[in-house]
Parts: structure tokens; C-alpha cells; sequence
């Protein structure tokens, strides 16, 4: 389990530095998911704040190794190619539960069309460093 901790910090870092990019480089600026954790937390009645945004992005990242490490051997694929299969189902997951919560209707189509295939993409690349770092962190051991 600790091992799925820290390859999914690892994979959430690489895809926060995306997010990141993405947001320098004005691809789709009206889409933010830290703005859309602040907004969920808010529905919960917790504290609004960027910083507790960042906080429940990592953390969930986290929580998403952890449950990796734990399906990982029934997965018939390479590490890789199953962290990837864990991100798209992911990746799906935000669509359909995490995006109507946030305000933004199923697979964000009140943001626009784009959201589902960027976001999409992001979660293929968050899986795949899953997958990776998952791997690596078991051959130290």
C-alpha cells in the first residue's frame, strides 16, 4: 500500500505540473480542477480555499495509488498499461460523479467539449506515471 501511496503522489505531481502548463500556456483556462475542488469542499460545507483545493487534488491522488496497489494484480497488463486502464476508469469516474458536483453537468460539457478529451488525456498520462512509478518503487523493495 505504501508502495501505491507514493507512485500515486508521483503520478499526481506529473499531472498537477500538466495542469500547470496547461494553464501557462492558455489551454482552456476556463477549465481549472483546483477551482472545482474549491467549489465541491464548498458543497460539503467545508472551507473554500485554493489551498484546500491543492490539498484534496493530492491527497486524492494518493487515496487513487493506494486503491491501484490493491487492484493491481487483477489487472492482466504490464504495470504501465494498467495504470493507464486504472486512469481512464478514473478519468470516468470524474466525469460522471466529480464534474456534476462541481457544477460543470456529466463529462463537463457546461465547460465546453474540449474538457472530456483534455481531461482524458490527463489521466491517461496520471496512469501511465502510476503504472511506471508503481513498478519501479516494487523493484527497490
Amino acid at each position: 500500500m505504501k508502495n501505491g501511496a507514493l507512485a500515486g503522489l508521483a503520478a499526481t505531481v506529473v499531472l498537477s505540473m500538466a495542469m500547470i502548463m496547461k494553464s501557462i500556456i492558455g489551454i482552456m483556462p476556463q477549465f481549472n480542477v483546483i477551482s472545482d475542488w474549491v467549489a465541491v469542499l464548498s458543497t460539503f460545507g467545508l472551507p473554500a480555499s485554493a489551498p484546500l483545493g491543492w490539498v484534496a487534488h493530492i491527497l486524492l491522488g494518493a487515496v487513487f495509488g493506494v486503491i491501484f496497489s490493491q487492484v493491481r494484480p487483477i489487472i492482466p497488463a504490464s504495470d504501465v498499461l494498467a495504470g493507464i486502464a486504472f486512469g481512464v476508469l478514473a478519468w470516468l469516474g470524474m466525469m460522471i460523479f466529480f464534474m456534476p458536483l462541481a457544477g460543470n453537468d456529466i463529462f463537463g460539457m457546461a465547460i465546453g467539449v474540449m474538457v472530456p478529451v483534455m481531461t482524458l488525456m490527463l489521466h491517461v498520462l496520471f496512469g501511465a506515471v502510476l503504472g511506471f512509478s508503481f513498478r519501479k518503487l516494487n523493484e527497490l523493495a
